[in-house]
């Protein structure tokens, strides 16, 4: 089954590589979406894929960059499919 979840990372998570190392984590795993800084000095992550998959993704993020977590807040969405691929990309100004 398909799935979509939308997280706000707040904490020290900018400045400390957090968007490349959830890029790296997400690719080669199917998922699609996107991570991007935002001027609050909050992160904002959407990813899509495989159940399972998008589980383990978002594990593996808190595992890797937890010392720079304060909150996480996740919420779904449906899936919206289309082009597939995870990328990093800049809050528009």
């Amino acid at each position: 089954m398909q799935i979509r979840r939308h997280v706000y990372y707040s904490g020290s998570v900018q400045g400390v590589g957090f968007r490349y190392a959830a890029a790296n984590l997400a690719r080669g795993r199917g998922l699609g979406g996107w991570v991007r800084n935002l001027r609050d000095g909050r992160v904002e992550l959407v990813v899509e894929g495989d159940e399972g998959a998008v589980e383990r993704f978002l594990e593996d993020v808190a595992e890797a960059m937890g010392g720079y977590i304060g909150q996480a807040e996740c919420c779904e969405e449906p899936p919206q499919g289309g082009k597939m691929g995870f990328r990093v990309t800049y809050e528009r100004g």
